[in-house]
């Protein structure tokens, strides 16, 4: 059997959400002046929209796009504007992962409309040349459960007709965003920068904001859903930190604290640098071990914070499904219960391997100590297979 590493990583969480909280996070750190108060009390308000203008200013959001937070997380920000803006024109969905696909089934079994849709394997992007700009355009920047990611917006049309709706959530803060090619743009506190759960946040753009001052959908939309006032328009209370229903205080307060991080280390060049070389110490071991590679093949397209990885020795790729699956779980137990590395499994529906978080919270020096427990855990869950 190998032998155990001498050095664990100082921080060992790698999990793809909710991930890393920021170094030096603690939460006696946060403010508890307003726990307790009112949501619609001028102070939570001013706090609520405070911390969609750090956002803004870490995240370099265009004046000219409005933000506004959502319930439910990220994926409470794309349902919103699938909702509430979808019917106007033809839709395509890009769908190359787990909530593409998610947000594929959304429009056409809940909206009933007839998506478009353009599919690829894991691992693999569609061919974006087929974007139709005629029409709405849903997609994700960054495929969190694939590893995959859009290696540039050359693909969208700056004179696009229909809108691009864009699933931003393990992209933003990670990697630059080019707003003047995104209409719609969603991501959550729990994935961006290691927040808690519970509250997306959506930036529209002027287009977006014109979509939902004209268009009535011919549907039901849930309150928890709803962008618009009773006048049927965007609703602008919701800009300046109005919630759309009772959010956590807390929430917001520890989002504030790392939005502050950001800003403090050197704002969005910095978390992107952070990412950059998290990314480049985990690569380096991939390619320098034999039996791990990256899920997709194409360097341009790899995720530089959810990296997702496949088995290549031989000894696994001839289990069956189930078996690699099992795998996984002795390579998982064998790391967690020595405190090494935390949450390295795939997405449930993600082909069987590693899937390691390399976003700005994460410290290079632990992922570069996380690698030598990735060999010693593979060699000892080989060693207990089953026969």
């Amino acid at each position: 059997m190998s032998t155990k590493p001498d050095v664990k990583p100082a921080r060992p969480w790698f999990s793809a959400g909710p991930t890393a909280k920021r170094p030096g996070y603690a939460l006696g750190g946060l403010p508890s002046d307003l726990l307790g108060r009112g949501i619609r009390a001028p102070e939570v308000v001013e706090r609520f929209a405070h911390g969609l203008r750090l956002t803004r200013e870490v995240l370099e959001v265009p004046d000219s796009h409005v933000m506004l937070y959502t319930p439910g997380s990220d994926t409470g920000a794309v349902e919103a504007a699938l909702w509430g803006m979808l019917g106007a024109r033809p839709v395509q969905v890009v769908a190359f992962e787990n909530f593409g696909l998610t947000w594929l089934a959304d429009v056409k079994d809940h909206l009933g409309l007839e998506p478009e849709a353009l599919t690829a394997p894991w691992g693999e992007l569609p061919d974006l040349s087929r974007a139709d700009w005629s029409k709405d355009v849903v997609f994700p920047w960054n495929g969190t459960t694939s590893g995959v990611r859009m290696p540039d917006a050359d693909w969208i049309a700056g004179d696009r007709e229909g809108l691009a709706i864009c699933d931003a959530t393990s992209a933003a803060f990670a990697m630059p965003l080019p707003w003047d090619k995104l209409d719609v743009v969603t991501f959550s506190f729990q994935k961006a920068l290691g927040g808690e759960a519970g509250i997306g946040v959506m930036v529209l753009s002027p287009r977006a904001v014109e979509r939902l001052d004209t268009y009535r959908p011919d549907r039901a939309i849930p309150k928890l859903l709803r962008l618009t006032d009773g006048k049927g328009r965007f609703d602008r209370a919701l800009a300046d930190g109005v919630a759309i229903n009772t959010f956590s205080i807390l929430t917001i307060e520890d989002w504030i604290d790392a939005l502050g991080w950001a800003k403090d280390i050197g704002g969005l060049s910095e978390l992107i640098r952070r990412t950059d070389a998290n990314y480049a110490a985990l690569a380096e071991w991939v390619q320098r071990t034999d039996w791990i590679a990256f899920l997709p093949d194409r360097p341009e397209i790899r995720s530089t914070t959810s990296v997702c990885l496949k088995f290549t020795d031989a000894r696994i790729a001839a289990l069956d499904d189930k078996a690699q699956k099992a795998f996984v779980v002795r390579f998982k137990a064998l790391l967690e219960g020595e405190a090494a590395v935390f949450d390295m499994e795939p997405h449930r529906n993600a082909p069987p391997g590693l899937r390691l978080w390399c976003g700005c919270t994460v410290e290079t020096a632990d992922v570069i100590a996380a690698t030598p427990w990735l060999e010693w855990a593979f060699e000892t869950a080989l060693q207990s297979s089953p026969e």
